[in-house]
């Protein structure tokens, strides 16, 4: 055995974790046509698997410390496992969201706090600095494999081989981890269980009121089932999670003060560069992710591309993320992080920009390869310092819990994202629809009320065929029927340039959580004083801090 052994299972590990999320994206069209479905549920259903990983990940890393980190790794890919092979078998939305979205998720949860605690457990110096970029390299491979990998499987197979080989990699993972050496034993925490449900159901309670959020409107009430005040029930469901966060964060101060483990030490948000690498991790993953899920949507329901025709265009994103991550790791040696951070944001500002200018009737192949291509750029080049944030802004005794901050703050950016930009798309759908058929004098009266009628209830992204099928099931006469469809496929895209529109803000808007990052390079944040570290005193806890 050769000491990058450990390394292969690990990697191998780290692929799994990051591939099906692309899959998913790239067959949404075929999951609705499959499970006889709306987008707007396959929206919940990927929404959902990063919320559960979101909500356990603190959860995942103290059940870590509590049993062991190797074995938490392993419970979590026998999970995991389970999770793909009934995804695997799906016959039903409720099936296919407890095997992707919750089994997966909680695996998920489990497996990737312990991945990072054994990687540091298995190398040191400069080795360590090795083994964590080759981890970053593996999980852009597999946001590079995933699209085209998972085009190719749905156009030409189906989806559920991708889950059936996950399985298969589980088994060979699992094989290799007693190559894996355990970190040392420290003294086990308890598990604050209360501060777990409580954080869960605060994030399930936000995200799942941004997802209603095309149901039931933002605030004036749509297809609400209660109409507090006269308004939507969407902000009181939002308020009600962000209520509960509060109680969570009274709850973790009690256990604090009671000299007990607390889920989260809040004292490590006093950290400005930790706070401004969290805030970027949500950010980034908010936006990549919400144009990975509104994408395939714009070039299969409207353009009527296949998965695979819709992996290859975005491909070229995946391709420059990869290859920028491995750039913005050297430029890191040279320059400081916020530099490097504020130019990836500008690329993505004029990606979404450029991804905006070519949304048409007719997809303009070159602009939007091109585009995509940008965005890549500019998200690898900020995925390449936000790690080294993170880890560089807290003391050995607390990295471990930053880890578990950092793919928190990940995946409720993905969670997010999907929620909120597919949100936008079905509500900038629906006005520009309204106004459309209201404003075309072609159409009668009569039909305008119905489609208004129409609008009011549940709406989801469909094709223009849909549209055209019901409108003559309802008995429009051929002219209107064209004329509805015309005003539909106007309304499509204009939703589509709303959802990138949208995005360009969020990159512009995150600038803000940049004065918070490193000015200097990596190198000299280590050299200086050891980073802040808790120290416990019979009174309570004491923080130390260095700013850098």
């Amino acid at each position: 055995m050769t000491k990058w052994t450990p390394l292969i299972v690990l990697a191998a590990a780290q692929f799994l974790m990051v591939l099906d999320q692309a899959v998913m994206n790239v067959a949404i069209s075929q999951l609705v046509e499959d499970f006889d479905t709306t987008v707007t549920t396959i929206q919940a259903v990927i929404a959902l698997y990063a919320l559960v990983m979101a909500a356990l990940m603190m959860t995942g890393g103290k059940l870590g410390d509590l049993w062991g980190r190797r074995r938490v790794f392993a419970i979590g890919l026998v999970i995991y496992a389970v999770g793909s092979a009934l995804t695997a078998v799906s016959w039903s939305i409720p099936s296919l969201m407890t095997g992707w979205s919750i089994l997966e998720g909680i695996g998920a949860a489990l497996v990737l706090p312990a991945l990072v605690a054994l990687t540091a457990a298995n190398y040191k110096g400069a080795d360590r600095a090795l083994a964590y970029g080759v981890l970053g390299g593996v999980a852009g491979a597999g946001i590079a494999v995933g699209p085209i990998l998972g085009g190719w499987v749905t156009a030409e197979l189906t989806w559920r081989l991708v889950f059936v080989g996950e399985v298969a990699l589980v088994l060979l993972i699992l094989l290799g981890i007693r190559l894996i050496a355990e970190p040392p034993r420290e003294r086990a925490p308890r598990l604050d269980w209360i501060g777990s449900v409580l954080t869960a159901l605060g994030l399930a309670l936000i995200v799942f009121g941004l997802l209603q959020t095309s149901n039931w409107g933002w605030l004036l009430p749509r297809n609400s089932p209660i109409e507090p005040f006269g308004l939507s029930l969407t902000p009181f469901v939002i308020a009600a999670g962000l209520g509960v966060l509060a109680l969570f964060r009274a709850w973790q101060r009690r256990r604090e003060q009671r000299r007990e483990d607390p889920l989260v030490h809040f004292r490590l948000f006093k950290i400005p560069n930790l706070k401004g690498g969290l805030a970027m991790l949500l950010a980034q993953n908010l936006i990549l992710m919400g144009i990975f899920f509104t994408i395939p949507l714009y070039l299969q329901i409207v353009l009527g591309f296949d998965a695979l025709e819709t992996g290859i265009r975005m491909l070229p994103a995946s391709i420059t993320l990869f290859l920028s991550a491995l750039g913005g790791a050297a430029l890191a040696s040279r320059f400081a992080a916020r530099p490097i951070v504020r130019i990836g944001l500008a690329i993505i500002l004029l990606a979404s920009l450029m991804l905006l200018a070519s949304v048409e009737s007719e997809l303009d192949t070159t602009a939007f390869l091109v585009a995509m291509a940008v965005l890549g750029l500019g998200m690898g080049l900020i995925s390449s310092q936000l790690g080294n944030v993170v880890q560089s802004a807290v003391g050995p005794r607390d990295r471990s819990e930053a880890g578990g901050l950092q793919f928190t703050a990940q995946q409720l950016g993905s969670s997010m994202g999907t929620a909120i930009l597919g949100s936008i798309v079905i509500s900038g759908l629906i006005l520009a629809f309204s106004t459309n058929v209201g404003s075309n004098s072609a159409i009668s009266a009569d039909v305008q009320e119905q489609v208004e009628i129409a609008l009011a209830g549940e709406v989801s992204f469909v094709t223009a065929d849909e549209v055209r099928a019901g409108a003559e099931q309802a008995g429009v006469d051929e002219a209107t029927v064209n004329e509805l469809v015309d005003d539909y496929e106007i309304a499509q895209l204009d939703a589509r340039k709303l959802a990138f529109l949208f995005a360009a803000l969020l990159a512009a808007g995150s600038f803000l959580a940049t004065r918070q990052l490193p000015t200097v390079r990596f190198a000299e944040l280590e050299s200086g004083p050891d980073p802040p570290l808790a120290e416990e005193t019979q009174g309570g806890s004491t923080d130390v801090r260095f700013d850098h």
